[in-house]
């Protein structure tokens, strides 16, 4: 019997959204284990701002089925949001407040131990107490938000593109603040289009395509399964012999073909090296942008 602490603390189950003729959300269904840093990828318009906003309560599907912290967000969004954290890419902040005035004033939705937890981050990102949010450079309101988010030290932290136009130094604070998270059994449900950042921090990923799901996964086994070989053939040959695995992307300049596959073990590969028309193979491993443009395409 499935427990609360091994169910998924995310869920969702042949989910399907509308807007007009437009088909956002395309029967996805997924798992977030609990502990993980959960990265869903996509281009504009794939459909992840739409299933964060489901996530969240903000937003009901027209079909299908989800669970957040093992609640249902058609009819618990409020209790949802209540418990997890949340990041948008423009977060809505009253800029006439100052930043500690911003941390007192939220904590009044939250119980004693949130403010506390709020100046101590506040601190801990050199946010200054008595500057008012609209004095505040766009990193900083970034920062912001982070602490109003986990002031309550959530379960789940939800991030909508939370470091889209913040400089390096911002980012790489911000993601190093996520993996602190994860490791202590937190979890982090990330939508970015920051590919090589997702690259650094992720256990999971899942990547979206005009609403439909193409894959979902743990990043690891993604990258350990794909490779990319350049096959250089023999003179008098215009074609590779047959590629191992599944072929996500193919390839051909001259006499030389690259073939990005899944699936092809080194028996395969050391066999194509011996096939007549063939002269030469080297075998790369792509890293998670590659991957993402692979199945874009």
């Amino acid at each position: 019997m499935t427990t609360i602490d091994n169910a998924p603390i995310i869920r969702l189950d042949n989910v399907t959204k509308r807007y007009g003729r437009e088909l956002a959300l395309d029967g996805v269904s997924f798992e977030v284990p609990r502990g993980v840093i959960f990265a869903l990828l996509g281009e504009n318009g794939a459909g992840k701002t739409t299933t964060i906003r489901a996530l969240l309560g903000l937003g009901h599907p027209d079909a299908g089925k989800l669970e957040v912290l093992g609640l249902d967000c058609r009819t618990q969004g409020l209790e949802i949001r209540q418990r997890a954290g949340c990041v948008f890419e423009k977060p809505t902040l009253y800029e006439w407040m100052t930043v500690d005035e911003i941390g007192w004033y939220t904590s009044g939705f939250y119980g004693a131990g949130f403010l506390p937890r709020y100046r101590q981050m506040a601190a801990q990102f050199e946010l200054p107490a008595t500057r008012k949010i609209k004095e505040l450079s766009k990193g900083m309101k970034a920062k912001v938000a982070l602490a109003l988010s986990l002031g309550h030290d959530p379960e789940l932290l939800i991030l909508d593109e939370p470091t889209s136009g913040l400089d390096p130094m911002v980012r790489r604070e911000f993601l190093e603040r996520m993996v602190d998270r994860t490791a202590t059994g937190k979890t982090v449900f990330l939508s970015s289009h920051q590919i090589h950042e997702v690259e650094r921090v992720a256990d999971m990923v899942a990547i979206l395509r005009h609403g439909k799901l193409l894959l979902c996964e743990r990043l690891e086994r993604l990258k350990e399964e794909i490779t990319e070989l350049t096959v250089t053939l023999a003179e008098g040959f215009a074609q590779p012999p047959e590629i191992a695995g599944e072929v996500l992307r193919q390839s051909r300049r001259s006499r030389q073909w690259q073939v990005l596959t899944r699936g092809a073990q080194p028996p395969d590969i050391e066999s194509l090296r011996l096939h007549e028309s063939v002269a030469e193979v080297a075998v790369r491993k792509p890293n998670l942008e590659e991957i993402f443009t692979a199945y874009m395409q």
